[in-house]
């Protein structure tokens, strides 16, 4: 954090006997943050400047050409200096040039008149000394604010989002994943559509970051997601009348680290879920709808495309950060996860950057999500073959148009026959290396390879499955009723 004093600290500093140019001054010129005083005689010291100085010269070789003054106004304007201090130095200046004041007038560039009895290292040092005062006192003030948030925070998210506001005289709010206020404090009843623009525009970065605009009535807003991820599916949103600074901004960063830790009670219905289904403290659907309320869903799953260093914890955080659920699942190197947002493009490329082929399934009502298993088996046949993740298509299709029932029974009956042969559906059994088959466009090789068996044994199976179905495998037709038949196979029952 960069610290800053306003230029009035430095022209009301008795010590410095500066004069004001009151004409150059726009409103708030005094309010300008000055960041440091440093002097230059060079006719263009714009590219060695980093901008919110208090620039000094005496003048030595000044241009005298109206056209050459103006062209250093500018350039001074362009680097983004606070003021320029012009030193009086007889008997080379008696007084500041025309030319200059003239321009700085015109411009609106603060000027002030350094008289001869003021060194620039008086000023220098003045500067100094205020900016150190300046860094204590918001060292002070964010460490108090700190103290108080702690407290607050011990409390829980509504007492902490209150004493947030409190602590920067704003009103403050905690947005969930879908914009909706889960605590807030003197906030409006009805958002300004630029919140939601705010958020939206927020939620579509990367990495650390917050956002800022400001409402047509005057209002600041200042939006950031909480700590410590900066992918946090909740946003803390502040508004008042006046801008946020640094030393307020480190504030705002102290309360959304505290809002991300405590915001780990977001994983309440969970936890109460779980709780209710091990007491069975009523039947499994009523702890389903407490669980997911409503709405649709998709699974999420992934599987690993390469050898990874397992860390169970690790990668259930990064998945429930990035995906936004605490619904993860981890096995056999890959995951299984229940959102109802679905993952961003870019997101599942990270996926596969940490090590994961990831597929995403077709919206499904939370009772009807089982159905989604075979679903997915699927998909990810079908993304190791592609060798890239693939979203299941919500548009038209035949998959999506037939009757679940219809769909049911027309697979139960032409997957008899192998059903007779394999009743408990044994991983590696005929129906899984017939899916898998098929997968693969009948390609032996690769069929065998992800079933992790010879292709002898591949051909052994595919032969038993044609024979126990009377069907030709080499008849498209076939092929793709039978495709059908094994994604709309009722999952398997376990009771």
């Amino acid at each position: 954090m960069t610290f800053a004093i306003p230029l009035r600290a430095v022209v009301e500093d008795a010590g410095l006997a500066l004069e004001v140019v009151a004409d150059s001054l726009r409103p708030g010129a005094l309010e300008r943050p000055v960041r440091w005083a440093h002097v230059s005689e060079l006719r263009d010291p714009g590219p060695y400047l980093l901008g919110d100085e208090l620039l000094l010269t005496a003048g030595v070789d000044f241009a005298t050409a109206p056209e050459d003054v103006e062209r250093y106004v500018l350039g001074l304007l362009g680097a983004g200096i606070t003021a320029l201090g012009f030193g009086v130095t007889p008997p080379m200046h008696e007084a500041v040039p025309d030319a200059l004041r003239e321009a700085c007038v015109r411009h609106g560039l603060p000027l002030l008149v350094v008289p001869p009895r003021t060194p620039f290292l008086a000023i220098n040092r003045a500067v100094a000394v205020a900016l150190a005062e300046a860094a204590q006192r918001d060292q002070r003030r964010v460490a108090v604010a700190r103290e108080a948030l702690i407290k607050a925070a011990a409390e829980g998210l509504r007492p902490l989002v209150r004493e947030l506001a409190q602590q920067l005289d704003a009103w403050a709010a905690l947005a969930g994943q879908h914009d909706e206020p889960v605590a807030e404090h003197g906030a409006p009843a009805q958002w300004p559509a630029e919140v939601s623009e705010l958020l939206a525009k927020l939620r579509a970065g990367r990495g650390i970051r917050s956002a800022t605009t400001e409402l047509p009535d005057g209002t600041s807003l200042l939006a950031q997601p909480v700590s410590p991820q900066a992918t946090a599916s909740h946003l803390l949103v502040l508004g008042r009348r006046r801008r946020f600074d640094a030393t307020e901004r480190a504030i705002v960063a102290v309360g959304a680290g505290l809002l991300g830790l405590a915001g780990r009670a977001k994983d309440a219905p969970l936890s109460a879920a779980t709780t209710a289904l091990l007491l069975h403290d009523g039947p499994p659907e009523d702890v389903l709808t407490r669980l997911l309320p409503g709405g649709e869903y998709r699974v999420v799953a992934g599987t690993a495309v390469r050898r990874r260093a397992a860390d169970d914890a690790a990668d259930h955080d990064w998945l429930s950060t990035h995906l936004r659920t605490p619904l993860v699942q981890l096995a056999d190197g890959g995951f299984t996860a229940i959102v109802n947002v679905p993952p961003a493009p870019e997101l599942l490329s990270g996926m596969r950057d940490q090590g994961w082929l990831p597929v995403v399934s077709r919206q499904h009502r939370a009772d009807s999500l089982p159905s989604a298993v075979r679903e997915v088996e699927n998909l990810l046949d079908r993304a190791k073959s592609l060798g890239r993740p693939v979203v299941a298509d919500s548009d038209l299709r035949l998959s999506t148009m037939v009757p679940s029932d219809a769909a049911s029974a027309f697979a139960t009956e032409v997957l008899a026959p192998l059903r007779a042969l394999d009743p408990d559906r044994q991983p590696g059994g005929l129906r899984d290396t017939l899916r898998v088959w098929l997968a693969h466009h009948g390609n032996w090789e690769r069929t065998a390879t992800a079933l992790g068996v010879h292709r002898n044994s591949v051909r052994h199976r595919i032969g038993q499955a044609e024979r126990a179905l009377g069907a030709d495998l080499a008849d498209p037709e076939t092929r793709m009723e039978l495709w059908f038949a094994l994604r709309w196979e009722p999952p398997r029952s376990f009771n």
